[in-house]
This record gives structure tokens, C-alpha cells and sequence, in this order.
């Protein structure tokens, strides 16, 4: 639960599926919403109009205008899991949209977000260092180095004094109606 001070916080948000959870559970709609993407913006202002939306860069928004001075209670995330899944197959990954999870550090820094919630595909416990540009397996996971930037994104938070949890969960098992797979982070320094 929230306190009744505290505001809630969606960066990366999309038509809003998660959302609908978060109201459920807190009760009431998050606070605010930011995606760089004017039609997920749109999407997520139907299902959410009582959300205030941010049509910018996640990069680039303001923590403390986004939460109007309130500490956040809940800042989720769902960033592009794009460049870690299977689905991608072989096509190059990208390191910058790869890294999006860190854009947390700058809230933690600014805002100190009581609860941190991070939802993506199973492969993104294997985030880890990419195969230089000219080796033959360039833009590929190096295989020797898997995990290494997940364990550091966790230990960072570790290092703000957040006890991390993750789990990998299939949606199925909680009586939605699709077998999707997902990893759930919790950092929480409550």
C-alpha cells in the first residue's frame, strides 16, 4: 500500500495492462506516466485518464516535477525488453535500449523511491556485456559474461540500501488467460 503522501509512478507505459493491477492493489490510479511515445501515451490516457501523462523521454523527465515534490511510494518499470528476448532471434541488440532498467538511478537520486518494481522477459537476468563491433558474434550476449550487468543493476540497488527480490512468474499461474513468462524485480527500501 501506499502511504497517503506518497505518489505512484509509471515510466515506459504502454495500453496500461499493468496499470490495471497497480490500481487494483493500491486502490487507486498511479500518479503519473511517462513514455517518449505519443501513441502508447494516448493508449494509456483512455484506460487511465486520471493519470497525469508525460510525453517525454524517460531520460529527460523530471523525477520531482513528475511527482509534484511527493516521494514516490511505487515507481514501476517496464522498460523495452525488445534487445534482451528470444523473440528478437538474430538481429543485432542495441546497448542503449539494453540498458533502459538504469534510468532507476536518477530517481533513487532525486526522489528516493520507497518501493521500485521492474517487470521484463526472463533473458534479462542474463543482461551482460555484448561482443564488440568486428567479432564475429558482434552485438551478441558474450556467453563468459552473462549476468555481469544484471548482478551490478542489482547491487547498485543493493548499494542505495534496497533489499532486491526477483522472480520469474508465468501469468497463468495468477488466472490470467495467457502462459506469458516474465521476470518481476522488487528493490524496496522499507
Amino acid at each position: 500500500m501506499l502511504l497517503p503522501h506518497e505518489s505512484s509512478v509509471v515510466l515506459f507505459c504502454g495500453i496500461g495492462g499493468a496499470d490495471v493491477g497497480i490500481t487494483r492493489a493500491l486502490r487507486r490510479a498511479p500518479d503519473a506516466a511517462a513514455n517518449h511515445d505519443p501513441a502508447m501515451l494516448y493508449l494509456h490516457s483512455i484506460n487511465h485518464p486520471q493519470t497525469a501523462h508525460y510525453p517525454e523521454d524517460v531520460w529527460k523527465v523530471s523525477p520531482t516535477n513528475m511527482t509534484k515534490g511527493r516521494r514516490p511510494g511505487l515507481l514501476w518499470m517496464s522498460p523495452d525488453c525488445t534487445f534482451h528476448s528470444r523473440a528478437k532471434g538474430g538481429k543485432p541488440l542495441d546497448h542503449k535500449r539494453r540498458s533502459l532498467a538504469n534510468v532507476a538511478f536518477p530517481w533513487i537520486e532525486e526522489v528516493r523511491p520507497r518501493m521500485i518494481m521492474l517487470e521484463n522477459v526472463p533473458e534479462f537476468q542474463f543482461w551482460g556485456p555484448l561482443f564488440p563491433e568486428g567479432h564475429p558474434k558482434a552485438n551478441k550476449v558474450d556467453p563468459s559474461r552473462i549476468r555481469e550487468y544484471f548482478n551490478a543493476f542489482c547491487q547498485r540497488l543493493e548499494s542505495y540500501v534496497y533489499a532486491v527480490e526477483w522472480r520469474i512468474l508465468r501469468a497463468c499461474d495468477f488466472g490470467v488467460p495467457t502462459s506469458r513468462t516474465r521476470l518481476y524485480l522488487v528493490a524496496r527500501c522499507d
